[in-house]
């Protein structure tokens, strides 16, 4: 079975050699691991450090297009390049990549498609006030829409079956949180959340500011929602070929 760990990044070189570093390469003994950097137009050091660090796979945006569009890319070269379980998992050092075993977990056992790791089922230190506010405002909303209660719709932590790549859409290319899970979930795909450990970022800066993600995320729910998704008929375990 092929895992393939993916990491959206713009200007991380202080962060993402250590995530790299991090990120388990022996789960099962049928599990052979690989790691891909989505570049996404980054002028430091970034693919650079990822390289040395051990990447197994580089794909560059040549300019920056947003975490959306890194994030689309991720799941669409972990298809071409034969994977039956992606990760996804920011490179900005906040979120465990030791966990990344308890995330697919579900995913190996038939129980969900979709998996998020979660921050307020596990454990968050430093977020900064607003930012819990908006996390909890964004997942709220998401709740409503799907009629589901999720505890943390904005993690930067996540994996899916190859079904759930293949068929995955994210329809802007800001930001992917929102408009994926309501994609998936729309779809039929089973969604659940894993508690992991998480701390705020000591390198970098994050590109979000709240009234840009309001402006770009709030039409691009609206979109979302207002299209018509036909549900999937769902494979019953991982598809191994």
């Amino acid at each position: 079975m092929k895992l393939i760990v993916f990491l959206p990044a713009h200007n991380e070189e202080g962060a993402i050699g250590d995530v790299i570093r991090r990120i388990p390469r022996h789960i099962q003994p049928n599990i052979d691991v690989y790691v891909l950097v989505v570049d996404d137009g980054s002028t430091d050091r970034t693919v650079d450090v990822a390289k040395r660090a051990g990447a197994d796979f580089i794909y560059r945006h040549e300019q920056n297009r947003g975490l959306g569009a890194a994030v689309r890319t991720g799941l669409q070269q972990c298809v071409e390049l034969g994977a039956d379980i992606g990760v996804m998992i920011d490179a900005d050092n906040e979120y465990p990549p030791e966990q990344i075993p308890d995330l697919i977990m579900p995913i190996l056992h038939g129980e969900a498609d979709y998996t998020m790791g979660s921050r307020f089922l596990g454990t968050i230190r430093g977020m900064k006030w607003h930012r819990r506010i908006g996390n909890y405002m964004f997942t709220l909303l998401q709740s409503l829409l799907l009629k589901t209660w999720i505890y943390d719709g904005q993690s930067g932590m996540r994996a899916f079956s190859r079904q759930a790549m293949e068929e995955a859409e994210i329809i802007h290319d800001y930001n992917y949180a929102q408009v994926l899970t309501l994609n998936l979930v729309r779809k039929g795909f089973r969604l659940k959340e894993v508690p992991i450990v998480y701390q705020v970022r000591t390198t970098g800066q994050s590109f979000i500011k709240f009234t840009a993600y309001l402006k770009h995320v709030i039409p691009a729910i609206v979109k979302e929602m207002c299209r018509s998704v036909k549900r999937k008929h769902m494979s019953s375990s991982v598809q191994k070929r």
